[in-house]
């Protein structure tokens, strides 16, 4: 008799969340048994709720700055808020988040033998200098800003990610995510695009700080989900960090604009003073991306902002 294949067992910390929601989703389309564990500081059930059914999803309520011990065979590090609201309202358990719980998940995949893929920021670039940002560009953040907490957690997630690489021979993946954006987004997390879908919706005033000419790239979440299992598959050798998100760069005011039109909003546009420490440009250089794993995104940002938008209409009715 023919013996059944086991199936590829995959942690995502940090599952509820919403890229983690996603990937959770994605990885049981391929046939994987997901844990998927989360401590629902900011992740959401409802997120996950259309999974619980399934037979290989397993959810495990959990904050990674403690020890998890199970047998896996991959793991996903998404596991830290994610939006200045959050990540902001308590400061130090966002530091331990980045810093201890890659240090637990590091060991884990130490003791498992387990490849594992710390899902970085382009955050760690800071208020960069030169444009676009390539992976070898070493940054320009503030330490001790209202937003270090953060950005240097996750610089030393990185720092940790490849010290357990050379000294522990532990395979490694390290991503650095710019800013993405898709259904599942909570409505209240402080996001631009979350913050001015649901203000045009209530046809309420946009917030937009300052000008309004400071940029960001927007990557559709299928793009970025897409893009990280590509990683993850790739030979042990490629190890990165390797920027993903999106090339096409838009001001604030134009993703303003783009909504309104969209949601057929009667919303006007509220200036308010910019944020401190706030970045004036954010885009990646994803040629290296392009080159290791033949992946870019092909969502338009026209096309994902309506099914966002779809998303947070149905969201809003109920």
């Amino acid at each position: 008799m023919k013996q059944r294949s086991r199936k590829k067992r995959v942690l995502i910390a940090g599952g509820a969340g919403f890229i983690g929601s996603h990937l959770c989703e994605k990885m049981l389309n391929k046939d994987c048994d997901v844990l998927c564990v989360d401590n629902f500081f900011t992740g959401s059930k409802a997120s996950i709720s259309h999974l619980l059914g399934h037979p290989y999803f397993e959810l495990l309520r959990h904050d990674v700055t403690f020890p998890l011990y199970c047998e896996v065979d991959e793991i996903y590090n998404l596991a830290c808020p994610a939006s200045p609201v959050h990540y902001q309202h308590h400061p130090v358990q966002t530091t331990k988040t980045s810093v201890l719980g890659s240090i637990n998940l590091l060991g884990l995949a130490k003791r498992t033998g387990a490849k594992i893929l710390q899902a970085s920021t382009s955050e760690i670039y800071g208020d960069p200098e030169i444009h676009p940002q390539d992976e070898m560009y070493r940054g320009n953040v503030n330490p001790i800003g209202p937003r270090a907490c953060y950005d240097e957690g996750k610089r030393c997630a990185e720092t940790l990610f490849f010290d357990y690489q050379r000294q522990h021979r532990v395979k490694i993946k390290v991503a650095r995510i710019f800013n993405t954006y898709g259904p599942q987004m909570l409505p209240n997390d402080g996001r631009v695009v979350s913050t001015f879908v649901v203000q045009a919706l209530d046809n309420k005033p946009i917030t937009v700080f300052g000008e309004g000419t400071q940029t960001r790239s927007f990557c559709f979440i299928d793009d970025l989900i897409e893009g990280l299992v590509r990683l993850m598959d790739s030979p042990d050798s490629v190890i990165g960090p390797i920027n993903l998100g999106n090339q096409q760069e838009t001001t604030v005011i134009e993703l303003a604009q783009k909504i309104i039109g969209i949601t057929k909003s009667s919303s006007e546009i509220e200036y308010h003073c910019l944020p401190y420490d706030d970045p004036v440009r954010r885009c990646p250089d994803i040629s290296c991306a392009q080159k290791t794993l033949n992946w870019e995104p092909i969502v338009p940002l026209d096309v994902g902002l309506k099914k966002t938008v779809d998303f947070f209409a149905d969201t809003l009715a109920q």
